[in-house]
């Protein structure tokens, strides 16, 4: 079966890659001239499936007003005169409600752990460096933080998650870097079976292996059309140094993150992606004492400090407004206060490389995967910032799919049909 997949993120490549597997001959556009170099670039890298959170949540609208004037915020809020912005609010909006959030949060959290159970069957099978750590700690700074965290610890408790509440004390224990910190947190939560990783560079040792496969790629190549015959997608339009070329397919999978709106419109496939921007920092260690040796996340910030290696990302803010990677000074500041605060001597400000990427997030926080209504053509899209907490188990998924195999996993709540209802 003659398959392109439209996206070289790590949605797209794990796409390929279990395409490949099954027998599949794959072919990945990518408009860039590398896989991994946009969104799945300067994340977090968190692999926290126990913790994975829709953004729309019980006290968040309020948070977001309580932080919107604040030069240190973990949310930025600029109004546009974008419909689109407002329509996609409106439905945020609704799924803040606890209710929802158990719903949201539950779907979240199958695709999340069904997808590291691929990733660990993947390593033993490809064992290779990505500056993998274990662990995951979360800090409180306020009694407000442990208010707010309630409802997703009521999920975990629910779900018989492998967690642990701990003291400040034990945040130290977990974490000796601490000892330098610039304040105390109030308190903490660990989840020890979590972890995280270098997306892009995972992503880039994936590509190779896909290429072993026989998968090819084809970069510096923007998408301009589907092909679209009696109701089923026949090839693409694409536009390369070749000049303009019709790829003929048999299916087509949709993984261009929050450009895939603009791509499916035209076919009258309505999907609720808006652009919620992220911010990361990556620096040198200095100081290996003084440094994390895992990943941790700042809860009242909402920004993660995580080791890769002998570098530190720190990622987080989340930015609704325009469309723009632009960065925004407030955002980098918040960046580095986070690292001051916690880690102050782990490394120099001055060497940090700053980045931004557009999440491709829904309302609700969960993927939309399979069918999209128009035969031939599948989404793997949507996954906000999770989608490297949801990759493998997305692209398995959707390969499963398209070569009508039964998926591992019941994809209720998962797919477009949740938004036509």
């Amino acid at each position: 079966m003659k398959t392109i997949v439209l996206g070289g993120g790590v949605i797209g490549v794990a796409t390929a890659f279990y395409l490949s597997q099954q027998g599949c001959d794959v072919t990945v556009i990518e408009r860039e001239p590398d896989v991994a170099l946009s969104t799945s670039f300067g994340n977090a890298g968190v692999i926290a499936p126990g913790y994975v959170t829709p953004w729309a949540a019980p006290g968040m609208p309020t948070k977001i007003l309580k932080y919107l004037f604040k030069p240190a915020s973990p949310l930025i809020f600029r109004p546009t005169f974008d419909p689109a912005q407002w329509r996609w609010i409106a439905r945020w909006l609704r799924e803040c409600d606890l209710d929802r959030f158990r719903v949201n949060k539950q779907r979240m959290q199958r695709i999340a752990y069904y997808s590291r159970e691929c990733l660990h069957e993947f390593r033993r099978c490809h064992p290779f460096d990505y500056g993998r750590s274990q662990g995951y700690l979360q800090l409180f700074r306020s009694e407000y933080d442990v208010e707010l965290a309630q409802p997703a610890l009521a999920v975990l408790r629910d779900a018989g998650i492998v967690h642990r509440e701990v003291s400040a004390a034990q945040c130290v224990e977990i974490e000796p870097g601490l000892r330098w910190a610039r304040q105390a947190p109030l308190s903490g939560l660990y989840l020890p079976e979590d972890e995280a990783g270098d997306c892009a560079r995972f992503t880039r040792e994936l590509r190779a292996i896909c290429e072993r496969s026989g998968v090819q790629f084809r970069f510096d190549t923007l998408v301009k059309s589907l092909d679209v015959q009696s109701g089923a997608v026949r090839g693409v339009r694409v536009e390369s140094e070749r000049g303009s070329e019709m790829l003929p397919a048999d299916a087509v999978v949709v993984a261009l993150g929050v450009d895939s709106a603009a791509m499916l419109a035209p076919l009258g496939v309505k999907v609720p992606l808006y652009p919620v921007k992220g911010y990361s920092a990556t620096l040198p260690v200095t100081d290996e004492e003084k440094a994390p040796h895992a990943a941790l996340m700042d809860e009242s910030l909402k920004t993660a400090i995580t080791r890769f290696g002998n570098n530190l990302r720190v990622a987080g803010t989340a930015e609704l407004g325009n469309r723009q990677t632009t960065l925004r000074e407030q955002a980098l500041q918040t960046l580095m206060k986070v690292l001051r605060d916690w880690f102050p001597q782990a490394a120099n400000p001055t060497s940090a490389h700053f980045w931004v990427g557009r999440r491709p997030m829904t309302p609700d926080g969960a993927p939309l995967l399979g069918p999209s209504g128009v035969d031939n053509l599948w989404l793997n899209l949507g996954h906000g910032s999770t989608g490297w907490a949801m990759s493998m188990g997305s692209g398995r998924v959707v390969a499963d799919l398209i070569t009508q195999r039964k998926p591992e996993i019941d994809l209720d709540g998962l797919t477009l049909n949740r938004y036509r209802k």
